[in-house]
């Protein structure tokens, strides 16, 4: 005995330490993998707030630049100035200003006295303040240009300081123009984000913080010299600078740290990362909560707990199996045999019950003895009969009370004096059962008592009057059915977990489509901007060649030319389509007028392949994205000219229900059913098609995406040898609903175009590009009297000499184009129409130029393109003499 209950102590104690090391272990793992994939997602999120932080400061730092060369700032500090002067050059700032966006834009004198500004109107205006002493008009009068961040000692505002020294004729500082930049905007972005994010100096002073209680923080203790240079130039003012009182516990990695927080306090460690910002000398911080990382510790804790303990419990099972065996052998053979028997005696009890009790003795019967049930007989006077031993046992009737007559009554008011008869009311109860004995209505239910025994209750009337009652104990049979009832919840509650980290697993992935659709449109981004010199070139070469041979070169380049700009366009299509980018605009419209553009488009190169295409007209009114059905119509066709090699292509319209199906039939090879799914994937392509076309393998996926988008289910059916039917699925729409078209202009005659005559400034610092867009120009009839950088239109630009309108470059080296625009419109007096030119895909952007009736086109701009809406804007225009 003794040694049994050593060997279950050992047992036990080895169960439990393992359990501890394991939970121990796998915790670690759990937090340290966690927080290196926690740590590289802080590292992403914190290049895009350095990334919007120097764009903001970038987005300004031109305009020192821009007017730090202007003759009237020049003129300014050269002499004693008016009062009429200085409020002419307030004026003129404030405009400036008002253009850029900025915070204050203030002109300062050799003596670092601010002789005007842009917040002049104010009461706190920079308006004859002395800043000689700040380090960004220091800066600028030593080295040409000066930077600092600092509180606004007029106004008490923070901001970025950027300032350009004012030179005169023989190179000399005379003054400085200064802007400074409001960056409280930032700080709102940043409050939306459920971390904290901190910019520090290379003091290690918190001067931004998405939270106020963090801002003007030391990282560092300072030195005797920085406390003694900050009252100097009182760059923070009066602001009381408190330590940030912190414990670094651990480093994760990857320059990441996990950091608690006492002043200002944090509940829970967090995991810290750095980034240095080298050109403005500050550090970007990021403190992330770890809850997610800790969480994952817990639950890696549990679950590693609950593994060993399965396997502990799993090998205790396996060592006790076969002594177990003969045990669970020899009870299953006698639950089988109680099975048995009892289903046997369900047929058949009845009947040998109401034969024994014909035989039966009075009193406790010797022919009712062998039952396994409890059996009791009554006359009809509701009067005992007879009984068997079972029937006592299951009740511990007292042997007084069991006597031949005695009434079933008397036995019943015995069991409701002990309970057994339930709550409800005692008379009722029994006369209720009473009424059913008499009635002689058999009966089948099953009662529990309340020492947890379950018994099945069977009842039939006897032949000449009387009835008899079994009672068989199926307790263990409802044990079983709880433990079976217990294992089911118990797989199901294994089935919710599972599903809840397939769950995470899910978010995760989609996480990370996320990052890689970024990526894929930052690439595109990049690799169309050298497109753009490339297209223009190409489309200028067949006017320059003369022999077939040539200008079938010059096809070919343009033909490979666009087809990279189609796979690069498809690419930055797929990924503005999954980062819910792409707007739809769904209306009603008549799909007749949206085929005759398809056959226009496409009837003349399927000509050029031997093939007819013809599209069947319809008076159908559908509704959808009319740009975009356009789109999936024109890769099934396309896609049908690229494969088939002879015979014809149809469209046509089937309705089916409240939808029309649009089908494109071909004659081509057909597509083997294994790969009519995966054709619809990127890069899935056949082999079938032409030798210089055998397309990108990217129309179809985009097909497949722009049906999900606008909800239209796409289709195919194909059989080899037979061709193959690609359909779309729109549904039909309300013909009232469409407006009537409106009168048509008088159309204006060749003779007299819009670009004929007019006069164009393009500025651009891309040389090849330039040169190529200015042929273009001239030989739609304009005149191009300026084509150059922004430095030589800034220096070109007068009163008087204003284009009728401006091709611009958003990007200009490190100038920004729509701030040379405002300078240029300044220096004209007039502000002309103007087309931004692009290799950005910036939402943004493109909204803000819709907003401002700005044209825009992205790179690489497409010649018809530019052509167009250069003649829209043109035709709008006043037509005048050029200047």
């Amino acid at each position: 005995m003794r040694f049994f209950r050593h060997r279950l102590l050992w047992t036990v104690l080895v169960i439990l330490l393992g359990t501890v090391a394991s939970m121990l272990v796998a915790s670690q793992i759990a937090l340290r993998t966690s927080l290196l994939e926690e740590n590289r997602s802080v590292q992403r999120q914190l290049s895009l707030y350095a990334q919007a932080l120097v764009q903001r400061i970038d987005r300004y730092r031109t305009l020192p630049e821009v007017l730090a060369l202007d003759d009237r700032l020049k003129a300014a500090l050269s002499h004693p100035l008016s009062r009429a002067e200085v409020d002419q050059l307030n004026r003129k700032l404030e405009q400036a200003n008002g253009a850029s966006e900025a915070s204050t834009l203030t002109l300062i004198n050799l003596q670092g006295k601010a002789i005007a500004a842009s917040n002049w109107r104010d009461a706190h205006s920079n308006v004859g303040e002395d800043y000689s002493f700040r380090p960004y008009v220091q800066q600028a009068l030593a080295m040409g240009s000066g930077r600092f961040y600092g509180i606004g000692m007029t106004t008490g505002v923070a901001g970025y300081f950027l300032s350009r020294a004012i030179f005169a004729d023989d190179g000399s500082a005379i003054g400085l123009i200064a802007i400074k930049i409001a960056l409280h905007e930032l700080e709102s972005e940043w409050q939306l984000s459920p971390d904290i994010v901190l910019a520090s100096d290379s003091r290690g002073v918190v001067f931004l913080a998405s939270s106020d209680d963090w801002r003007y923080r030391l990282l560092t203790p300072l030195s005797e010299d920085d406390r003694l240079e900050l009252e100097a130039t009182r760059q923070y003012a009066n602001q009381h600078l408190r330590p940030l009182n912190y414990r670094v516990d651990k480093h994760t990695g990857a320059g990441g740290l996990l950091a608690s927080f006492s002043e200002p306090r944090l509940g829970k460690p967090v995991l810290w990362q750095s980034l240095q910002l080298p050109e403005l000398q500050w550090q970007l911080h990021l403190l992330h909560n770890t809850e997610n990382s800790l969480a994952a510790s817990r639950w890696a804790a549990l679950a590693s707990a609950g593994l060993w303990l399965a396997l502990s419990l799993l090998v205790l099972f396996v060592r006790q199996r076969q002594r177990m065996a003969a045990l669970r052998q020899r009870s299953r053979q006698e639950l089988e045999t109680v099975l048995h028997q009892h289903a046997q005696e369900l047929r058949t009890a009845q009947d040998g019950i109401v034969q024994a009790a014909k035989r039966a003795d009075t009193g406790l019967s010797r022919s009712l003895q062998h039952l396994p049930q409890g059996v009791v007989v009554i006359d009809e006077q509701l009067r005992l009969v007879a009984w068997n031993s079972r029937y006592v046992e299951l009740f511990r009737y007292p042997a007084e009370l069991m006597r031949v007559g005695q009434p079933i009554e008397s036995l019943l008011r015995h069991n409701a004096r002990r309970g057994l008869l339930g709550k409800a009311d005692v008379e009722e109860a029994i006369a209720r059962r009473l009424q059913h004995l008499r009635s002689g209505t058999p009966h089948l239910h099953e009662s529990a008592k309340g020492d947890g025994t379950v018994l099945e209750i069977r009842g039939n009337p006897l032949p000449d009057g009387g009835f008899v009652t079994s009672y068989a104990d199926i307790t263990s049979y409802k044990n079983a059915a709880r433990e079976l009832r217990s294992l089911a919840d118990a797989l199901e509650q294994r089935i919710a977990e599972r599903t809840r980290d397939l769950d995470a697993a899910r978010r995760e992935a989609e996480r990370a489509n996320r990052y890689k659709t970024r990526f894929v449109a930052a690439a595109v981004h990049d690799l169309l901007q050298p497109l753009n010199a490339a297209r223009m070139y190409s489309s200028l070469l067949p006017a320059h060649l003369h022999d077939a041979a040539g200008r079938q070169v010059a096809h070919s380049i343009d033909q490979a030319l666009a087809s990279q700009d189609a796979i690069l366009t498809s690419l930055l299509d797929i990924a503005r389509m999954e980062s819910g980018q792409l707007e739809t605009h769904v209306r009603d419209f008549p799909l007749n007028a949206l085929l005759e553009v398809v056959q226009n488009n496409f009837g003349m190169q399927a000509e050029s392949e031997g093939l007819k295409l013809r599209c069947l007209p319809t008076r159908a009114v559908v509704r959808s994205d009319e740009a975009l059905l356009r789109r999936i119509l024109q890769n099934f066709v396309s896609n049908a000219i690229r494969y088939t090699r002879k015979g014809r292509i149809v469209v046509g319209c089937r309705r089916m229900g409240g939808q029309l199906r649009i089908e494109v039939h071909d004659q081509g090879p057909g597509i083997p059913e294994s790969l009519q799914k995966e054709i619809f994937e990127e890069f899935r392509r056949l082999d079938e098609g032409h030798a210089d076309d055998r397309g990108t393998g990217l129309g179809l996926a985009i097909v497949e995406r722009l049906g999900k988008l606008l909800g239209h289910e796409i289709g195919l059916r194909s059989q080899l040898g037979r061709g193959s039917v690609f359909w779309v699925s729109v549904p039909l729409g309300d013909a009232q609903a469409i407006a009537p078209p409106p009168q048509a202009a008088d159309a204006v005659t060749a003779d007299a175009g819009p670009l004929q005559g007019g006069s164009v400034w393009y500025v651009e610092d891309d040389p090849p590009t330039r040169a190529a867009t200015c042929t273009l120009l001239q030989r739609w009839g304009c005149r191009v009297p300026f084509a150059g950088g922004a430095p030589e239109a800034l220096a070109l630009a007068a009163p008087g000499n204003a284009p009728q309108l401006v091709l611009l470059d958003v990007h200009l080296g490190q100038l920004y184009g729509p701030d040379i625009y405002a300078v240029l419109c300044e220096r004209w007096g007039q502000t002309p129409p103007v087309i931004l030119l692009t290799a950005e895909g910036d939402s943004t952007l493109r909204r803000q130029a819709a907003e401002r009736g700005w044209g825009f086109l992205a790179k690489p701009v497409r010649p018809p393109a530019l052509r167009a809406l250069m003649s829209q804007i043109l035709l709008r225009q006043p037509r005048s003499e050029p200047h």
